[in-house]
């Protein structure tokens, strides 16, 4: 059972934590946007993996899972190692409150779980909307997005490339090379 808090909620939770997190998935395109462009079931964030800890213990009211997979077991450290999910379900609730991505780094680097040879600064990739929410800069949330492709990644695609210069556009359009040569999304993201 989704019952997802807003980005709002987590960035209240989350305000001072030394950590480089931010929002991603669809709710960071809506933030780059600047406008909730759909419904959202879910809300992920991402923060480097080692710094899991810092973020869970900002949620006291909350248990740790581990997704993948198809499913959801508790969280253990073989579970983290196997699989980069872990959801958060409120206790009062039982609902599912959001999503952590623990990503894999080098410091002050972000590493691409899907291709180590991608990796940039999180001073590039953390963005921060009017309010000051931190959100995953949108060429690397598209990237994530083009595994799947789905309907509302397609319509996501849409509503964020008209957005996006030409460094955004030529990092995305390497990064797809890489990660998935070939991908019918290279042909809108040319320059």
């Amino acid at each position: 059972m989704w019952d997802a808090w807003p980005p709002s909620v987590l960035a209240l939770r989350l305000a001072g934590v030394e950590v480089p997190w931010c929002i991603a998935g669809g709710w960071a395109l809506d933030l780059f946007l600047g406008r909730q462009t759909r419904k959202h079931g879910d809300l992920e964030i991402a923060a480097p993996a080692d710094r899991f800890v810092d973020i869970a213990r900002r949620f006291p009211d909350c248990e740790f899972h581990v997704a993948g997979d198809g499913q959801v077991v508790p969280l253990t450290d073989g579970a983290m190692r196997a699989h980069h999910q872990t959801w958060a379900r409120e206790r009062a609730t039982g609902a599912w409150r959001f999503d952590v991505f623990r990503e894999p780094h080098e410091g002050d680097i972000w590493i691409c779980r899907r291709d180590r040879r991608i990796r940039r600064p999180y001073a590039r990739i953390v963005e921060h909307d009017a309010h000051g929410i931190p959100y995953l800069a949108p060429e690397v949330v598209l990237l994530f997005k083009a595994k799947a492709a789905r309907e509302k990644d397609h319509l996501d695609l849409q509503a964020v490339l008209p957005l996006l210069g030409p460094e955004r556009r030529a990092w995305l359009r390497d990064a797809l090379d890489c990660v998935h040569p070939g991908h019918e999304w290279r042909a809108f993201v040319r320059l």
